[in-house]
């Protein structure tokens, strides 16, 4: 991790005693700079998906009414190509709030007015603004979907086609929530930026820089900040109000009874408001998703917001059987790779090494006395109880080299169904412990064990 350092000096720290390494720089830029092409990636994916839902809704509404295809759908695909473009400029009151951001672009832009201008800092200010334009523009897409989709829904409800509506909600509502994952992925601070932030919250300094340069501070009245000088441009304050009042209307008590009531109807209406801002996202505004709602019946599959390598899990597993006459003790173990088809389900592949112990603790001896390859699905039935199945392709006899395994005659299949049961081991770390069925054990000469009882855990 980067190094921050304040310089030993008499007085109050100002932004001339911090001191922050250029790998620490680095480090944030990094983080900024693979959340902004997450984004991005995101946005050009998705924007792909809905066009084509556009063209296939397209297409059967014209068979319908044309006329009322053509007005729907003219001029889609370059509004489509519009909201692929993300402004250059980010304007200094953005659509959407990221608390984390706002903090990080304030704290650099702090140090860089203390005379710390290195083109690390300025690389990472404007990977930042890059981010920030992305945000905003996430929240453009999202606004014309909502809108978007409210018009198809009044069109295709009077045509009798709603259910047409499917597909194209379906791939708004993931957009939408994929970034509002990754959202909270960026909000979710490093050990670095917590140090970062921490080291400069505490000096007078920074507080009364951001008061005065933050976005929060540009918007709201913050302590030791100058918000009654620099009120913002085009906004009316209340002296003005009631200034303008007397001047129109006069000041009678006539006059101010009819005030009081509509102020009163005022708050009200910012009740309202308020109640429906709560079910935002905490701490940004323009981060909801909730108008973008789906037919009834319909049921998220949250994984399909998450990219390939977040959706794979990675398993490992022993499964112990006692000497008998044919065979030796011997334990087999498994390694897996897993991928979760949605939040229910997932199937994989995997591999195992039976590994021989001997004949007893007077007999201890290491062999090496099969190999297999593993395939299974499993489904979750209720809480953490599972349905697990699975095929298997086994090598059981005793092999001195990897020569030996291409014998084909060697091999024995197995077919497996049972339950599961997890259980959560730490953050990451998932135990597995299965008991299963091979189905196909009693068609093996020699027999094999036709009850197998395994455990295992997954790393996510």
């Amino acid at each position: 991790m980067g190094t921050i350092v304040i310089s030993a000096q008499d007085g109050l720290p100002s932004a001339n005693d911090f001191r922050i390494s250029d790998k620490a720089i680095a480090l944030l830029e990094e983080k900024a700079r693979v959340m902004d092409k997450k984004m991005e990636k995101s946005m050009v994916t998705y924007l792909s998906k809905l066009q084509r839902q556009e063209k296939k809704l397209k297409a059967k509404v014209w068979k319908k009414d044309s006329s009322l295809a053509k007005q729907l759908f003219d001029g889609i695909e370059e509004k489509y190509e519009s909201l692929n473009q993300v402004p250059i400029q980010v304007s200094k009151y953005s659509q959407v709030y990221s608390g984390h951001l706002d903090s990080l672009t304030t704290a650099l832009k702090f140090l860089k007015g203390g005379k710390l201008d290195s083109p690390d800092l300025t690389k990472a200010l404007s990977q930042f603004s890059s981010l920030q334009g992305k945000l905003d523009q996430a929240e453009k897409i999202r606004s014309f979907l909502s809108e978007r989709k409210r018009m198809l829904q009044e069109n295709l409800e009077r045509l009798g086609m709603l259910k047409s509506l499917k597909g194209f909600q379906k791939q708004a509502y993931y957009y939408s929530a994929q970034v509002r994952e990754l959202k909270s992925l960026w909000e979710n601070p490093s050990k670095l930026e917590q140090k970062l932030l921490e080291v400069l919250s505490g000096t007078e300094a920074f507080k009364d820089f951001f008061s005065n340069n933050s976005q929060l501070g540009s918007l709201f009245a913050l302590p030791g900040g100058n918000a009654a000088a620099t009120s913002l441009a085009g906004l009316q304050t209340r002296a003005s109000v009631q200034q303008g009042i007397q001047d129109r209307f006069g000041s009678g008590p006539q006059v101010q009874q009819l005030v009081q009531e509509n102020l009163q109807a005022a708050q009200e209406q910012l009740s309202d408001l308020k109640n429906k801002l709560s079910q935002y996202s905490s701490g940004a505004y323009g981060n909801s998703t909730s108008d973008i709602d789906m037919l009834e019946g319909f049921k998220p599959n949250n994984q399909k917001t998450k990219t390939f390598l977040e959706r794979l899990e990675y398993g490992a597993n022993v499964q112990s059987q006692k000497a008998s006459s044919y065979f030796p003790a011997t334990s087999d173990l498994g390694i897996s790779l897993g991928y979760k088809l949605n939040d229910k389900s997932s199937i994989g592949l995997g591999a195992s090494y039976k590994l021989g112990w001997g004949r007893g603790w007077d007999h201890i001896r290491l062999t090496s006395e099969g190999m297999g390859l593993r395939s299974y699905l499993d489904v979750k039935i209720k809480g953490s109880f599972y349905v697990s199945s699975g095929y298997e392709q086994n090598y059981r006899s005793a092999f001195q080299n990897i020569q030996q395994l291409r014998n084909l005659n060697g091999w024995q299949q197995s077919g497996l169904l049972g339950l599961s049961k997890r259980y959560q081991v730490s953050k990451k770390v998932k135990g597995d412990m299965k008991l299963l069925w091979d189905f196909l054990s009693y068609q093996q000469i020699p027999r094999t064990q036709a009850i197998l009882f395994r455990i295992g855990y997954n790393l996510k």
